[in-house]
């Protein structure tokens, strides 16, 4: 019956790049059963930054970006010897169970996360994680913006006078009403970045009787992010 498998083979091309992009169902309903803080809840983050932390311990992968309900992977050692299958179901499994674990409430249903596998150049990374970064904007701008309206008007009314708008034009409101996203926390505009960074330890070398400076490398959870440009990720050594 093993011939009936017939996407167990599919694999991602080799010696490739890779980013896996997990994205959280029915998180909207998720967020009400929870009754989670709006425009942002922080616990919420705290514990995607954990699902995110627990990712890049399991998978060893160069970067992990998360906002809102999405985390995306970039992988160069990809696991399960490239097979699709694998990867979209083992890694949206553990963010799942990782997401229970960290969050540690009786959920009236289960959370789950989907996956897609999307094979990736050098470069194209830059552009691949500006792009998300743009939507994690984007999601900010819009949800100070509805929640600003829901606090002068009807769901319904709120809906129609956001629907439509501009980005530019949703600034502006909050803005002209005391808002200024410019004083929002870093996070909630640019999302989170896990990766690997190095520190200085300066210990003590007792045969040369002398100090001694040494680089030690720990996973950092960045909760400050810039706007990602080239040198971000020559930073991380992604790119040359």
């Amino acid at each position: 019956m093993k011939e009936y498998e017939v996407y167990s083979s599919l694999k991602v091309p080799k010696n490739s790049k890779i980013i896996v992009r997990l994205d959280g169902r029915s998180f909207h309903q998720l967020a009400r059963d929870l009754n989670l803080t709006k425009p942002y809840d922080e616990n919420f983050y705290k514990v995607l930054s954990h699902v995110c932390e627990d990712l890049f311990k399991e998978f060893s992968p160069i970067f992990v970006y998360a906002f809102s309900d999405e985390i995306s992977i970039l992988l160069d050692n990809v696991p399960f010897n490239g097979r699709i299958e694998k990867i979209d179901s083992v890694m949206a499994s553990f963010a799942a169970s990782s997401f229970v674990i960290n969050y540690n409430v009786k959920f009236k249903k289960p959370p789950a996360f989907d996956a897609r596998v999307i094979p990736i150049s050098d470069d194209d990374i830059l552009e691949y994680f500006k792009w998300r970064q743009d939507e994690s904007w984007r999601n900010c701008v819009n949800s100070h913006g509805i929640f600003y309206l829901k606090s002068k008007y009807s769901n319904i009314e709120s809906n129609d006078k956001i629907n439509g708008k501009k980005l530019s034009d949703i600034h502006e409101l909050l803005f002209e009403n005391g808002i200024n996203l410019n004083d929002v926390d870093a996070y909630k505009k640019r999302g989170i970045g896990i990766y690997r960074k190095n520190k200085k330890v300066v210990g003590f070398n007792k045969k040369e009787n002398r100090e001694q400076v040494s680089y030690r490398s720990y996973v950092c959870t960045d909760w400050n992010l810039p706007k990602f440009n080239k040198d971000f990720f020559k930073r991380l050594g992604v790119l040359k």
